[in-house]
């Protein structure tokens, strides 16, 4: 009985354990009233409010090859960006991008890297990237602000975990089409503030990474929205618990 019990208790205390390791890093985190539910597990939902991105590089055709998988690591469903249009790293071929424009927003999205040399990326307005890319402490590495703020890599939990973005942004201001203010951005990654209110400069990338990317060198934002979008390099990164809360940031500050 005596056995049995701490059987038990042990069970418990590892489920405890595990349960409070995941706040820790901010995984599962439930979505707040009013906000946007992007991607649950479900087929539905991908099919809903996502499509390919339209750029000039587009290979993919319709319906969204990306497969709903099981979770590896924890109960449900997930999200795989393996597309084999898009092997060898060719970003722009089978990206995916929500059907719904975003100006300011708070957004939460949860991934994990299977393999080696794992990439993918978060764009904000389908413009300004945050990284995801195993083994690459640089500003072209996991966690950074593309090209603008380094890699915080040791932040990063490694291949097989997950992982969770905390964001916070708001986009470019205009006047008469003229960029009068940069975009702004915060980001949390596994609850760890790794860069706070960071002025981006321009769309890196080229014209095949996003929107205004060909423009001026990706100097020349425009006004015009953008969605969230994912990007399949023909690795297996996985996506779940995906939401977006829209704001209306008046001030440029983006702390949290």
């Amino acid at each position: 009985m005596i056995a049995r019990f701490f059987t038990f208790f042990s069970i418990v205390l590892f489920s405890c354990n595990q349960t409070s390791k995941k706040f820790d890093y901010n995984l599962g985190l439930t979505p707040p009233m009013g906000s946007e539910i992007l991607f649950d597990g479900s087929r539905e939902i991908l099919d809903s409010k996502w499509s390919y991105w339209d750029g000039p590089r587009l290979i993919a055709k319709p319906p969204i090859k990306w497969k709903i998988v099981k979770d590896p690591v924890d109960v449900g469903t997930v999200l795989n960006t393996f597309d084999s249009v898009a092997l060898g790293g060719k970003y722009g071929t089978a990206d995916i991008v929500t059907n719904r424009k975003y100006k300011d927003f708070r957004l939460h999205i949860e991934f994990l890297i299977k393999n080696k040399g794992g990439n993918s990326g978060v764009y904000l307005q389908n413009r300004y990237e945050i990284q995801i890319k195993d083994g690459d402490s640089t500003k072209h590495g996991i966690g950074a602000v593309i090209n603008e703020k380094s890699s915080p890599y040791s932040i990063y939990r490694g291949l097989g975990k997950w992982n969770a973005y905390d964001i916070k942004f708001r986009a470019a201001r205009f006047i008469n089409d003229s960029i009068v203010e940069q975009p702004n951005v915060t980001v949390y990654f596994n609850n760890k503030l790794v860069h706070d209110n960071v002025s981006i400069k321009k769309v890196w990338g080229g014209p095949f990474s996003g929107l205004d990317g060909g423009n001026n060198n990706g100097f020349g934002i425009t006004p015009k929205p953008g969605g969230l979008k994912l990007q399949s390099e023909g690795h297996e990164v996985l996506y779940r618990n995906i939401w977006i809360e829209e704001l209306n940031l008046e001030s440029n500050d983006t702390s949290f």
